[in-house]
Order: structure tokens, then C-alpha cells, then sequence
């Protein structure tokens, strides 16, 4: 039996017959760009994640870049973020010209409020927490110190659609909330797409002119904006896939919480992730290992894929040299990267693949 880390066509094949009815209905529509389906998704998604508004966008990239443009961030700017990250976050930020800065992470690879206050400096514009592999940040600590300094929150909630603290959904924390619909996202759609989530209504009202030209009305620009529209297709797909994300987080759970029971090899550390109020939607199931590379070899073996998200932090990478930044500064980012490695985790897996999954992770000797 061979297991792939992924398997998008798996949720495919399952839903192929309503997928081909979208598809007809929109293409018969006549009407491809920012129309009712779009308007359909944001209401709809605005309402799963708590806030009044939500504003379609065409990559999860963007839905960062338009929320620091919305907050005014610029060139000369600060944003403290993680570097453990993927390079998207980064990578939206130096969109705006600002600065990313870096905090440390904490044992459950989200944002260490105890490194953050010693980031901040009078440059600092904008929070940046990234709710990792669907694991909430510690949003409690973070906000106190935002309100605290007066700084905006802008949460990349790309990997966590549906993931809580306490009562209150990951996206209700910070002044903007980005997501991206990566086809290998909780809720994905079939290519690109993204949405930013506010409670905001002058926020919202700009990042919707941001994403079209800058325009308050057809071809009057009151601003510079970009294209990143959201199209008929996408919104209509992440409509109908939106009313199937609880049962599917729930397995998602379902297997994250098996693996935790039977995984018992003393050569393989679990996730830690805090217990109490923080719920997350296990987006990716992270293990670590101190001989990664003989881990792989070992799961490859045995006939299973694996992932390593993300091999190396932000600041070790070519393009963000420039940054000057001291790895020895960050203990935990830099203890942890070499270690990660992602095990299969998604919700179409048989019951009988988890305990093979669970079976080859035990049998490994390092």
C-alpha cells in the first residue's frame, strides 16, 4: 500500500458531480468576475468566521498585501512576523516596501508574545501572528501587547479556516484577518484565491477599491490599487466546499487525535500544542526527528510521503540576506527547522492508511 502525503483528486472524485453542476452554472452565466458568486462567498464567509465583512481576492499573498495596505503600511515600515513561516507572508510584506522582523516562536511553532514587546521599535507599524499548520497563535497576549502599543493586528490565518480560541474563531482577533484558498488549504478552491476578513467597514470599503485599480467606481481610480480580483468560478467552488469544511476539519481532528494516542516511538517528538482554549484544525500534522533526512528515507521505504514545511526560516533564505538578521537570536526557529517533518493528514485517508501511517512512524529507528 503506498500513501501520498496529498491527494487532492481523492475530495475531487468524491464531489465530481456537484463540482461539473458549478461549473455549468457559472459558465452559462455569462457573468465571470466579481459578480453574486463572488458576493454570495463573502457573505457566506464573513459569517463562518464572525466578522460583518469579507473581501475576495485572488491569492492568499495578496490578501496579506492588501490588508497591510489597507493599514497603511509602507515603505520604511516595520512588521514584526515569524520566520518560520512560508516565504508568502515575507513576501507580501516587502510588497508594501516595509520591513519584516522577527520574533522567536514558541514550543507550538506560533508567535512567542514573550519575544515579541522586545521587537517592537518605533518603526514598528503592524503585528503580524501566523496561525501555523491551523494552530492559533496565543491571540490573548498578542492583542493585550498591540493595544498596549497601539499597533495594528493583522492575522495570517492562511492554514487555520475554522480554528478557535475559546469561543471566538481564529480572524476575530486582529483588525484584518488574511486567508488563502490554496488547493491544499482546509477549504481550497481549484487554483489560487484568497479573502480578507474584517470587522472593519472603512477597511473593508478599501481593500475592495485595492483590489480593483483603486477605483470607487468603474474607471475612477481614487487610489492606486493592483489587480486581484476573485473570480465567479473560484467563489462559487469555495462556496459549496465552505458548507463541507466542519465535517471535514472534524476528521481532520479525527486523525490528528489517533496519532497522538498510538504514535509512541521515543524517537519521534509529537506536536505540542497548548491545551485549553486554543483549538486547532490540524492543517499539517508536524513531528520532529533529529536525523530528518534517515526519517524520510525510512517513510519512503515504507511506502508513505512526507513534507517538511518549511526547510529553512525566512532569514536563512537568499532573498531575505539583506536582512542581516542573527539566527542566533531566534534558539527555538532555529532548533526546530531542521528537525520538522510533515506526516499525511487529510481527510479523505482510510482508516486503514492512518495505522499504517502510525505503524511505519513506530517502526522507525533512528
Amino acid at each position: 500500500m503506498s500513501i501520498p502525503f496529498n491527494d487532492l483528486s481523492r475530495a475531487a472524485l468524491e464531489s465530481a458531480e456537484d463540482l461539473k453542476a458549478i461549473v455549468e452554472r457559472v459558465i452559462l452565466s455569462g457573468r465571470y468576475v466579481l459578480d453574486s458568486e463572488v458576493a454570495a462567498f463573502e457573505k457566506a464567509f464573513a459569517s463562518f468566521v464572525g466578522v460583518p465583512y469579507a473581501v475576495g481576492v485572488n491569492s492568499g499573498t495578496d490578501a496579506i498585501f492588501l490588508g497591510l495596505r489597507a493599514l497603511d503600511i509602507k515603505s520604511g515600515d516595520e512588521v514584526v512576523t515569524v520566520a518560520n513561516t512560508a516565504t508568502a507572508t515575507i513576501a507580501a510584506i516587502r510588497m508594501t516596501g516595509a520591513t519584516p522582523v522577527f520574533t522567536d516562536i514558541d514550543t507550538s511553532y506560533t508567535m512567542d508574545p514573550n519575544d515579541l514587546e522586545r521587537r517592537i521599535t518605533p518603526k514598528t507599524k503592524a503585528i503580524l501572528p501566523v496561525h501555523l499548520y491551523g494552530f492559533p497563535a496565543d491571540m490573548h497576549r498578542i492583542s493585550s501587547i498591540a493595544k498596549k502599543r497601539g499597533l495594528p493586528i493583522l492575522e495570517d490565518a492562511a492554514q487555520a479556516h475554522g480554528a478557535t480560541i475559546g469561543e471566538r474563531t481564529v480572524g476575530r482577533w486582529g483588525d484584518i484577518a488574511a486567508y488563502s484558498f490554496y488547493p491544499t488549504k482546509n477549504l481550497g478552491a481549484l487554483g489560487d484565491a484568497g479573502a480578507i476578513a474584517t470587522n472593519n467597514e472603512h477597511l473593508a470599503e478599501r481593500m475592495r477599491r485595492l483590489r480593483a485599480y483603486g477605483e470607487k467606481a468603474r474607471y475612477e481610480s481614487v487610489e492606486e490599487g493592483v489587480n486581484s480580483r476573485l473570480d465567479e468560478l473560484q467563489a462559487a467552488i469555495l462556496t459549496y466546499s465552505l458548507s463541507r469544511l466542519p465535517v471535514r476539519n472534524a476528521r481532520r481532528r479525527q486523525i490528528a487525535e489517533q496519532y497522538l494516542m498510538s504514535i509512541d516511538n521515543p524517537a519521534v517528538t509529537l506536536p505540542k500544542q497548548t491545551e485549553g482554549e486554543r483549538k486547532g484544525v490540524w492543517h499539517l500534522f508536524v513531528v520532529e526527528v533529529d536525523y530528518r533526512e534517515h526519517f524520510i528515507e525510512h517513510m519512503t521505504q515504507e511506502k508513505i510521503g512526507t513534507a517538511i514545511h518549511y526547510p529553512m526560516p525566512a532569514y536563512r533564505q537568499k532573498a531575505y540576506s539583506f536582512l542581516n538578521v542573527n539566527p542566533a537570536d531566534y534558539p527555538v526557529t532555529e532548533r526546530t527547522a531542521p528537525r520538522i517533518v510533515s506526516i499525511p493528514l487529510f481527510p479523505e485517508l482510510k482508516d486503514e492508511e492512518v495505522d499504517a501511517i502510525i505503524a511505519a512512524v513506530n517502526s522507525y529507528v533512528r
